[in-house]
């Protein structure tokens, strides 16, 4: 379990575009349309809009949307406004969410990743449609369960060594 006081390093801007091009390439892989995939752009930009939300924001979000939109030959702009929409609920939330363990984390962003999930629905509907499974939700999930693992693998960079120097009260 990650300790909530615990003093992390400062995060490197470059170990944030390239945890954010990992999710992107992640999803770009021809995964086929299977449920259980989960969404790694989506799970990454909450994890950085929670932990660096001055860094990491809207418009970040909105890019990283049409460039998965532009890829999935979806309706341009589905994508982007579920994750603005996901950022935005992850920054208005970024402080209390912080104070948690990453289990009760991951039961803090499910309805985070649900409300993109239905957002996403819910513009397929308007456009085509097109009625989506009640199974869709089973991204969000999967993505709520993959919490601990994004966010031990994100913040290990940032650890601090198990070996304290004893001259240094931090």
């Amino acid at each position: 379990m990650q300790n909530p006081h615990y003093i992390l390093r400062p995060v490197s801007p470059p170990f944030i575009f390239l945890s954010l091009l990992a999710a992107l390439i992640l999803d770009l892989l021809p995964w086929g349309h299977q449920l259980w995939v989960p969404d790694f752009v989506a799970i990454t930009l909450v994890f950085w809009n929670i932990h660096h939300p001055r860094r990491v924001g809207i418009g970040v979000a909105f890019v990283m949307g049409l460039l998965v939109d532009v890829n999935d030959a979806t309706l341009l702009g589905q994508h982007a406004l579920a994750y603005t929409l996901l950022s935005y609920g992850a920054i208005m939330v970024h402080r209390r969410i912080l104070w948690f363990t990453t289990g009760a984390q991951a039961l803090h962003v499910l309805p985070l990743f649900a409300l993109a999930q239905l957002s996403s629905v819910l513009v397929r509907i308007l456009a085509d449609g097109a009625w989506a499974s009640p199974l869709v939700f089973v991204e969000s999930l999967v993505d709520a369960a993959l919490w601990p693992l994004a966010s031990w693998i994100l913040l290990a960079p940032q650890r601090r060594p198990q070996d304290r120097d004893e001259n240094r009260p931090i």
